[in-house]
């Protein structure tokens, strides 16, 4: 199913793990260039601004030829209504064969073929819309597949991710075409849905022979973490139910189950934390954090308990003295959790941020190196320089 040869994607993981050896100074940066250009590799765009400026570039040129098909399609067609019908279809085509000719010359993460790829999802999507007169289920049905297998075929992230999307709007979709029942209980099948999608990919990623579907796995599996916490949100649960089911909630009242949603939306956090802490998962407590920050939110969003500076001052010595003891404890240990400077994911940030800290405060400035002074001294035969008597 994957277009790309799996030796070629075998020596993009070994450059990936020789950067990553030479970031932490394991091995030089002439090994590292030795090993690199030693290794056949696909023609990748590791920067990211690099990479948009490809995808703009591909973009321009997939509109260009879809809008010469259209202007010939219009100008030659008797109907403009048939037209228009398949125009889609036509383009999501072209889409596929511009994807395939770009991965047949090697172009892998590289943004040309970013922007056929999604050119031909996007062109699917809305030639479904177009012919069951966006019929929203039907729509994310066909997205989900197509974005499923443009990802199996290239491995292409974005379309991991529109997949993601996709299937949970499939799922909301569904649960929309049972009614009132459907729309009340969603918020329990979104919850059930991302938590076993959740355990499903961790244990694909545990049992994983080859590292192709790597990134991939770990994209779904942090989504699953995203969904489940979203799901039953006090704040996203109250409003969508007065979006969908038109519920009113008047002072003094509460939607229904209110006291699950508010312990739902400070204890999920808090296990995602202490798991994260556990479990040494790095995304998870990036999400953990997230996750606090937005349940703060929900229940300033609803009660205000204190004036908005006296809360944000407050909030930040929260936040400082955690900080402060959590370095205090932790600056000493040289395994598990630590202070101490990652060798793998090396960055002198903090180390640079520091010393604009020093130099702001004590108003250091650079040290600049004096110009050559036109009088040359020196040649004296004792300690004191010039003795000989002569300049």
């Amino acid at each position: 199913m994957i277009v790309y040869d799996k030796n070629l994607l075998d020596n993009l993981t070994l450059a990936e793990e020789a950067k990553s050896l030479e970031s932490a100074g394991f091995i030089s940066k002439e090994q590292k260039d030795l090993i690199k250009k030693e290794l056949p590799a696909l023609k990748r765009q590791s920067n990211i601004l690099v990479r948009l400026g490809f995808f703009l570039l591909g973009a321009f040129f997939y509109l260009s030829i879809c809008g010469v098909i259209a202007l010939v399609g219009l100008t030659g067609s008797t109907s403009e209504n048939i037209f228009f019908n398949i125009c889609c279809y036509i383009f999501a085509v072209i889409g596929f064969a511009g994807a395939e000719i770009l991965a047949s010359q090697k172009y892998y993460e590289h943004g040309l073929d970013d922007a056929f790829i999604l050119g031909a999802i996007l062109n699917i999507g809305v030639a479904v819309a177009i012919n069951t007169e966006g019929y929203e289920l039907v729509i994310a049905f066909f997205v989900a597949v197509t974005s499923f297998i443009m990802y199996k075929r290239y491995l292409h992230l974005i379309s991991l991710l529109v997949f993601c999307i996709s299937v949970s709007a499939l799922l909301f979709y569904g649960m929309f075409e049972l009614g009132e029942i459907g729309k009340m209980i969603l918020p329990f099948v979104a919850m059930l849905f991302a938590a076993a999608f959740y355990f499903i990919t961790k244990k694909t990623i545990s049992n994983l022979a080859k590292t192709y579907y790597y990134k991939g796995l770990l994209w779904a599996n942090a989504y699953c973490l995203i969904l489940f916490y979203l799901s039953c949100n006090y704040l996203v649960v109250r409003e969508l139910s007065v979006m969908l089911l038109g519920n009113e909630v008047l002072p003094g009242t509460d939607i229904p189950f209110a006291f699950f949603f508010y312990a739902f939306t400070f204890i999920v956090p808090a296990v995602y934390l202490v798991q994260a802490l556990r479990t040494k998962d790095r995304i998870m407590l990036w999400l953990s954090f997230l996750a606090i920050g937005f349940s703060i939110y929900t229940i300033r969003f609803y009660y205000s308990v204190l004036p908005i500076e006296v809360a944000l001052t407050v909030g930040g010595l929260v936040l400082f003295a955690i900080a402060y003891f959590s370095i205090k404890k932790l600056k000493d240990n040289e395994v598990g959790l630590t202070f101490k400077p990652d060798r793998i994911n090396n960055s002198n940030a903090i180390l640079n941020a520091e010393s604009l800290i020093v130099a702001s405060a004590f108003g250091l400035k650079p040290e600049v190196k004096p110009e050559n002074s036109p009088m040359d001294f020196g040649g004296g035969g004792f300690s004191g320089g010039g003795s000989e008597g002569t300049f």
